[in-house]
């Protein structure tokens, strides 16, 4: 018996458990009642592979109810999801792995069901719970910091200890940020010479570090793209999710990372069940994300992501043991730079704009 049979049979049996299991029901269904699947909006690359083989393999195998990973872009799933709820329509699917400054926009406006009597959110760490909001129209699932990755062939000297190394004339269409500057706007003021203070009030000082930027022709993408830029050589220095950077080690080139002087941003993402479903499809879009709360499949999808999970007491893996991406003590988040969620929610909008006609204008 391999270690994921020994994990989906202890799952099973876990959730045959009434008011234990990771999947307790109100009531026995019949096995008619199951959907012919769940559908979960995925990120790709690295990350639908640790959602896969953490979380959705193990989930089909406790329930027999198969996952498809839908990889649509969060942005563009998001107003899909909107349109059928306010329709009356089903929704494109079951689960949105999104954001958290996603979903708490999708929350306000109303269209989440509430999570609150899933049975494994007791004993969460507080990371769990969104600010903001009544109950849990969102829950999240861990937190991830948007680290300084670097090829250390091209910093002979050691790690940048600066984000304004970007604006270096020698990294010139060698330096990677996301499409929208998501992760770094905050950080982009700090390094264009504002402070921590100036965020949302006075963002000019990182709108003026784009305007330098935008002169070293940055690379711009998504997730799966930092990967293959790092495995092709493509890049010295970007702004990524340390899961990007790390996958891309993982896969044998030498990248390393670091939280420069002006710090990293940290955030959290979370799982969300659209409303306007059927009512048994309902229940077990629930019973997926409450499987993703036990801490089987928190310590299988968050060691492969390389993410410190909300399920408590779960070691680090190995590798990150003591790595600055992996924050778990105050002394660890005092690095980092956190924007309340509700001041993304009504900020982000508009520094994305801003990022857009900046570098496309």
């Amino acid at each position: 018996m391999t270690t994921t049979d020994f994990a989906g049979r202890r799952t099973f049996l876990k959730l045959g458990a009434a008011g234990a299991g990771a999947l307790a029901m109100p009531g026995i269904l019949r096995a008619q009642d199951k959907p012919s699947e769940i559908i979960v909006r995925a990120w790709g690359g690295a990350w639908g592979d640790a959602l896969k083989e953490g979380v959705a393999d193990p989930f089909t195998a406790a329930t027999g109810i198969p996952v498809r990973l839908d990889f649509t872009e969060d942005n563009e799933i998001k107003p899909k999801i909107w349109a059928a709820v306010d329709q009356g329509r089903i929704p494109p699917i079951h689960v949105n792995w999104d954001t958290t400054t996603n979903a708490t926009i999708s929350a306000l406006r109303g269209v989440t069901v509430d999570l609150s009597d899933l049975s494994n959110l007791e004993g969460l760490l507080p990371l769990a719970k969104p600010t903001g909001l009544e109950g849990y129209p969102l829950v999240n699932t861990y937190a991830y910091v948007y680290v300084c990755a670097y090829r250390p062939e091209a910093f002979p000297d050691g790690a940048p200890d600066s984000w304004t190394v970007m604006l270096d004339p020698k990294f010139k269409g060698r330096v990677a940020l996301y499409d929208d500057g998501i992760g770094f706007n905050p950080i982009a003021v700090i390094a264009g010479g504002g402070s921590f203070e100036d965020i949302p009030g006075n963002m000019e000082p990182g709108y003026e570090f784009y305007r330098k930027l935008k002169e070293n022709a940055p690379l711009l993408g998504e997730d799966a793209d930092f990967t293959t830029w790092f495995q092709n050589g493509e890049i010295d220095l970007a702004c990524t999710i340390s899961v990007n950077a790390r996958a891309a080690r993982q896969s044998g080139i030498d990248v390393e990372w670091t939280v420069p002087k002006e710090g990293c941003k940290v955030d959290t993402d979370g799982l969300w069940v659209p409303r306007g479903l059927p009512a048994n499809e309902e229940h077990w879009a629930k019973e997926f994300v409450n499987f993703a709360l036990s801490r089987e499949a928190q310590e299988k999808w968050c060691s492969l992501l390389g993410l410190p999970p909300v399920f408590p007491g779960i070691a680090p893996p190995a590798d990150l043991v003591g790595d600055p991406s992996y924050p778990t003590t105050p002394a660890d988040f005092e690095r980092l730079v956190s924007v309340p969620s509700p001041v993304l929610v009504e900020n982000q909008p508009v520094w994305f704009a801003k990022f857009s006609e900046i570098f496309q204008g």
